[in-house]
């Protein structure tokens, strides 16, 4: 399929789309024939980075890599400097994730899990079982935060995106997530991860076009009459070719995001706008673990005290710091 004129950014003209791929960035995008808008990300060293620093099982690696680009999907969106944070705690193998996004662009993970029952075939599904997942919007120690939390049941974190979209946001949104290991001979690292995903949300101007059909009654009685709406035709249709992504689209470190955009929507036209940055920073520190233990109690802190020292590590980057008793603030006994 040969790329041309369709893909353009509103400052520029009709262009042909980027063949030159750009990890570790978010890709705005919008098809205004459709009404629909979305974010797309194509992730490598940051996802790369943040996986390695533990020694994680393949597919917990997998999981917590998807629980990072849905992350790094809904972080993105947020216009003020602030941080969403996405939590699962379930009865599964692996019974907690946590993913921190601090806008604009940093992003740091880590998953616990018991190595006793991840076997190399279970599935994401599998591997989350039954719990729920916490979307949190931090907007700082003077604004309120807003949760929103969903059931896992069974279901993979798409499985759970959708269902918060639909109860919480109710607005039409599906989402795509995939992620990979690649190996590679020659000189350099023979094994890195990968990772992308996208969000498409059906925005059209008439509200009741966007209307869905009410949630499942529950516990009404038999024959009770459920609600539907008959779906836009334009969302409908933006489903259906938004259906053809494949995992190894999503992955692939050769195809870039304009171009996936392309094969999707040029029939329509698709608009891209600037790609926003993403990197694995962690925000621990030799002061902010400082800090942490002043404010424990004295005897706590004795408690710390191991072979003459005191070793703290960070859970999400895995980085070490060790201080002397008198560092961490421990008394000297009387």
């Amino acid at each position: 399929m040969a790329d041309h004129a369709s893909i353009h950014v509103p400052s520029a003209s009709i262009r042909a789309p980027s063949a030159v791929p750009v990890d570790d960035a978010v890709l705005p995008f919008e098809v205004s024939a459709l009404d629909v808008r979305g974010r797309l990300t194509k992730m490598g060293p940051a996802l790369d980075e943040i996986l390695t620093k533990h020694d994680y099982p393949v597919p917990v690696g997998k999981l917590l890599g998807e629980a990072i680009v849905l992350t790094t999907l809904l972080g993105s969106s947020l216009k003020f400097d602030g941080r969403f944070i996405l939590q699962t705690q379930t009865d599964g193998a692996v019974s907690l994730i946590v993913v921190d996004y601090i806008a604009p662009d940093r992003l740091r993970a880590y998953a616990r899990y018991d190595a006793a029952r991840v076997t190399p075939n279970l599935t994401s599904a599998a591997l989350l079982g039954h719990g729920h997942l916490a979307m949190t919007i931090d907007q700082g120690p003077d604004m309120s935060r807003y949760q929103g939390l969903v059931a896992l049941t069974g279901g993979n974190l798409e499985d759970a995106a959708h269902e918060y979209f639909l109860r919480s946001e109710q607005i039409p949104t599906r989402v795509r997530l995939a992620v990979g290991e690649e190996f590679r001979g020659g000189a350099g690292p023979k094994h890195r991860w990968r990772g992308g995903g996208m969000l498409m949300q059906f925005l059209p101007k008439a509200p009741e076009r966007a209307r869905q059909a009410d949630l499942h009654p529950g516990d009404a009685p038999e024959g009770s009459e459920v609600h539907a709406v008959a779906e836009d035709d334009a969302w409908l249709e933006s489903q259906s070719l938004f259906a053809t992504i494949e995992d190894v689209e999503l992955i692939d470190p050769d195809l870039s995001g304009e171009r996936l955009l392309f094969r999707l929507f040029h029939e329509r036209g698709v608009r891209v706008f600037p790609n926003q940055p993403i990197s694995a920073r962690c925000t621990c520190s030799r002061e902010a673990v400082s800090g942490m233990l002043a404010s424990f109690e004295p005897r706590d802190r004795a408690d710390m005290v191991e072979n003459g020292k005191v070793v703290v590590t960070c859970e999400f980057c895995n980085s070490t710091y060790e201080f002397t008793p008198q560092e961490a603030g421990v008394e000297e006994p009387t």
